[in-house]
């Protein structure tokens, strides 16, 4: 275990520490920061698993992938399900997944709505 640091002097109001033992204090400060927040991630991660795509599928959206497929697919629903359910023809969806047609931003808004997720999830 880390030593305790020794002040180098005191008075009524200050303590003043070597260098080398300030810098250890900060890195105990950092690493209970990040500890802290690691914790508190993994238990939204808990809360909001759904909100959030398995790494192997996040993996498969940055290689390129569509990303509005991979998340139809991750929420189990059928293009036309999601199609039906998000007001958007079936023939249309298929293709903002295929690449051919972008989507407009309304359409898209509607199937992150259905998907529940932001849209930013899928442009």
């Amino acid at each position: 275990m880390n030593k305790m640091p020794k002040p180098v002097a005191t008075t009524k109001e200050t303590v003043t520490l070597a260098r080398a033992d300030w810098e250890m204090i900060l890195g105990r400060l950092d690493d209970t920061a990040d500890r802290t927040a690691l914790r508190r991630s993994l238990a939204r991660a808990v809360v909001d698993k759904d909100d959030a795509l398995p790494a192997a599928l996040y993996r498969r959206v940055r290689r390129g992938e569509n990303a509005l497929r991979i998340w139809r697919e991750y929420r189990g629903l059928g293009l036309n399900a999601l199609a039906r359910a998000a007001g958007v023809s079936a023939p249309y969806l298929s293709e903002i997944e295929n690449g051919t047609k972008p989507g407009s931003a309304v359409v898209l808004k509607k199937l992150a709505h259905t998907l529940e997720i932001d849209m930013d999830e899928l442009v």
